[in-house]
């Protein structure tokens, strides 16, 4: 069973086409709205226009925890705060607290990818699923 076939069922050529284009995407868009991002990209000389191919993800580099800290509490997000519905936050009980914010759209995609996994894992609408770990 398949909650969305039409991307659950894609050839394998069009799934990285639509990995790519939206990797792209979310690149440029951090690289023109987040400062952080964009000196990041700028140190290690790659421009969102290099990324062609998602073998180059391993050009990219990775965002660390002490990263999304270090730009407490809104430095990394890339839409303006009104845009923002849903916030995580750590209590930064052991170090410096976290947030992550969702806008509508992440909300959105959120639950259809949660949709495509329960219904893969074989979860039906007569079922009841426990959630039982933090947001933070």
């Amino acid at each position: 069973m398949y909650w969305e076939p039409d991307k659950e069922c894609m050839d394998r050529e069009e799934l990285e086409q639509l990995q790519l284009e939206r990797l792209q995407s979310t690149l440029n868009r951090v690289y023109a709205h987040v400062p952080f991002y964009r000196k990041k990209f700028d140190a290690l000389g790659i421009s969102p226009e290099e990324i062609g191919s998602l073998s180059d993800l391993s050009r990219l580099p990775f965002t660390t925890k002490e990263d999304v800290r270090g730009n407490y509490p809104y430095g990394l997000f890339a839409v303006p705060l009104r845009e923002v519905v849903r916030i995580h936050a750590s209590s930064g009980s052991t170090e410096t607290s976290s947030v992550v914010g969702y806008t509508r759209n992440d909300i959105n995609m959120w639950s259809k990818l949660v949709a495509r996994i329960l219904v893969a894992g074989g979860v039906t609408k007569d079922d009841v699923v426990q959630v039982s770990f933090r947001y933070g």
